[in-house]
């Protein structure tokens, strides 16, 4: 690592127009970025009529996380991830976990400079098998996705994808190319709640859902944080859960987790936990085969169990595992496959 580079990268996914400005064509939003502006994921900036991605090379910091941090529970349980984001995002969500980060222009936070390179060698010297793009969503800088992805992928590394999901159908497919898994958040499953608290919009999420599941390899599991009042009834959780299990299918793993007040949403209460528990018994009888609790402690919640048999597989307290009885992909039990990831 060295100290910050001033060099800007040439960013992809992005047009001339009328009235000298540049349309990015990399999510949904598609700015209009006139000279000297950025879009509004602060990062990705019109410099003398060109595009460029400011966060290329500038991630603000790493850390060895357990995969399940991610969450992922059907992707290599139990082993280490390095984990970085930069600065910005893509989303205006007023709930965010994380806003330090994704609310953050770059000379707001601190920052390195590393290059694809330098972020494949940092994950062979932690021995690590997977490399995260997180923390603020890695949409906003997908050239660094792909460039990083395909030498990991040269090095048997892989390229784990946390994600709002919220990008043009055309850049997903370069963005997602070395991609391994992903774990998308379905934030609510409401128009009213994407376009008031996050200031976007869900039908562009729900495709890029279908299309992970339908026309990649990219193993899938899906994050929702219920927040009391906004997106925790039956009603909402029940259409959700329906609308998976008809497009996506019932081995998609659910993670329900808590919210704790932050940000612009510090008048809400935290999630209890009778409201996760409640929503993945919502699940588990519509016919999910697997759906996990997070931000809580909830041992049974966060276990895997046989969808046969119904024998505990993978017994997790938070983000550690206790036992782990799946044998080359199946049930050790009574060898029912159990989709995922296994090694």
């Amino acid at each position: 690592m060295t100290m910050l580079n001033q060099n800007f990268h040439s960013a992809l996914w992005w047009q001339e127009t009328d009235h000298d400005r540049l349309l990015c064509t990399l999510c949904p939003r598609y700015c209009k970025i006139g000279e000297g502006q950025s879009g509004f994921c602060y990062i990705r900036k019109n410099i003398d009529g060109k595009l460029y991605s400011l966060g290329y090379g500038r991630p603000t910091g790493f850390a060895i996380d357990p995969i399940e941090k991610k969450p992922l529970n059907h992707f290599l349980p139990g082993t280490g991830i390095l984990s970085f984001g930069t600065a910005g995002c893509n989303l205006g969500c007023k709930f965010c976990q994380n806003w330090t980060m994704s609310k953050a222009h770059l000379d707001e936070v601190n920052s390195l400079y590393a290059s694809p390179e330098q972020v494949v060698e940092l994950a062979r010297k932690h021995q690590v098998p997977s490399i995260a793009y997180t923390y603020n969503d890695p949409i906003i800088f997908g050239e660094y996705v792909v460039d990083i992805s395909r030498l990991a992928r040269e090095e048997h590394i892989r390229s784990v994808m946390v994600t709002n999901g919220y990008i043009d159908p055309e850049a997903r497919k370069d963005v997602f190319r070395f991609v391994d898994a992903a774990n998308v958040d379905l934030k609510a499953f409401t128009e009213r709640f994407y376009s008031k608290l996050t200031l976007s919009h869900l039908a562009p999420v729900l495709d890029t859902l279908k299309w992970l599941v339908h026309e990649t390899d990219v193993w899938l599991e899906i994050t929702t944080l219920l927040i009391p009042g906004e997106n925790d009834s039956d009603e909402e959780i029940k259409q959700m859960i329906g609308w998976i299990l008809s497009n996506l299918g019932a081995d998609v793993p659910i993670h329900f987790t808590a919210f704790h007040p932050s940000f612009r949403m510090l008048d809400h209460p935290p999630t209890p936990h009778s409201t996760l528990t409640r929503a993945r018994k919502i699940a588990l009888d519509a016919g999910i085969h697997f759906c996990y609790v997070g931000n809580v402690r909830d041992v049974p919640g966060q276990t895997t169990f046989c969808p046969n048999c119904h024998a505990a597989l993978i017994e997790r307290d938070w983000h550690s595992i206790y036992t782990n009885n799946i044998k080359e992909g199946h049930c050790a039990k009574c060898g029912q496959k159990i989709p995922g990831v296994w090694k």
